[in-house]
């Protein structure tokens, strides 16, 4: 089901793949895109800063305004909730670099502690100044961008980690996803510490248990998000092709933590994987999905009479749709970028 829809505003970045678009908290018309040369399976990649300025007939007009070449490719990026004109990077090569829209060449800091791929990056919009990575090396790790190494590393799971994000509503409360298709939750105020020997200092080793373990899938867990309106409700997507709501305050004991998360809601009709999915910063019952199937979509959890759960599709990509973002300052109004090298912003 397609409803009508305004045609999207484009901007096209011929040579690179984009694998995550992001607006801005502070400039309700800045976007930033990470992207990588040939898919991002080698090669560089490059973060683009674009505008996205209404035009009189109601569509936008979207501009380059600047980019930054990195030696490999970039695979997501996320906005400084305390500088306006900040923000981090997450790259193949397993380094995070922290970025200023004002200056022209290089980073202003970097970091290299992973030891595979970095595949997310997020900032907390609650303690502002930490922002959390997760990598391919099945770690997530915590970060504030005056320090030079990292102040915590979770040893998440045993197999990549596609997503970390941090609670809009909890500072210390974080989540993830993975390859093993479980959703976990993390609180950093009460860890639990890798052990793996008598001797070893506790302290120095990362920490390992999650306070909930919720069995998402039975494939990978690509993407999650929080509500925010509705604390300990999170939406996950994956390779199974069903978005999922999920209710993560019934829990029920499971040895060293918590294992349990109610399934409130599934949204089924993508064709292939959701690559990513983002509730709406403006209702509790609208989020978006990304896919595979070169389509994002436009969802409600609470379908009236008339109204399906499925509300809108945009089907303008050419290739896997792999980003999605809602604008902070605008209702209703969306991003989407993908592996054909197009920036697309819509009104469904």
């Amino acid at each position: 089901m397609n409803f009508p829809s305004q045609q999207p505003g484009t901007i096209q970045t011929p040579g690179f793949a984009h694998y995550s678009v992001a607006w801005s908290p502070f400039h309700t018309t800045r976007l930033a895109v990470a992207s990588a040369a040939n898919f991002g399976l080698v090669g560089n990649g490059r973060l683009h800063l674009v505008s996205s300025n209404p035009n009189p007939g109601g569509l936008s007009r979207l501009s380059l305004d600047k980019q930054y070449e990195t030696q490999d490719g970039l695979y997501d990026v996320a906005w400084s909730e305390i500088h306006e004109n900040q923000l981090v990077s997450a790259s193949g090569d397993g380094s995070i670099k922290l970025w200023d829209v004002m200056l022209n060449d290089l980073p202003i800091r970097a970091w290299q502690e992973h030891t595979r791929e970095v595949f997310s990056v997020n900032w907390s919009n609650v303690k502002k100044d930490t922002f959390a990575s997760s990598s391919w090396d099945g770690t997530v790790k915590i970060w504030t961008p005056e320090r030079p190494r990292s102040v915590t590393t979770l040893q998440a799971h045993h197999s990549c980690v596609y997503q970390a994000l941090f609670s809009p509503h909890q500072p210390d409360i974080l989540s993830t996803c993975s390859t093993d298709g479980t959703l976990k939750i993390f609180d950093l105020r009460s860890p639990a510490y890798v052990t793996t020997g008598p001797n070893v200092n506790t302290f120095t080793n990362p920490i390992s248990a999650p306070a909930l373990t919720v069995p998402a899938s039975a494939t990978e867990v690509l993407s999650i998000d929080w509500n925010k309106y509705r604390p300990m409700v999170l939406a996950s997507a994956g390779v199974d092709k069903i978005v999922k709501i999920w209710d993560c305050r019934m829990v029920k004991p499971g040895g060293s933590s918590q294992v349990g998360g109610i399934c409130e809601t599934q949204l089924l009709g993508h064709e292939y994987a959701v690559r990513k999915v983002q509730w709406s910063p403006h209702r509790p019952d609208i989020l978006a999905t990304a896919s595979y199937d070169m389509t994002s979509r436009v969802w409600t959890t609470t379908p009236a009479p008339g109204r399906p759960q499925l509300l809108h599709i945009n089907d303008t990509h050419t290739e896997f749709v792999v980003g999605v973002s809602w604008s902070l300052y605008e209702e209703g109004v969306l991003a989407s970028c993908g592996w054909d090298g197009r920036v697309n912003v819509f009104r469904p």
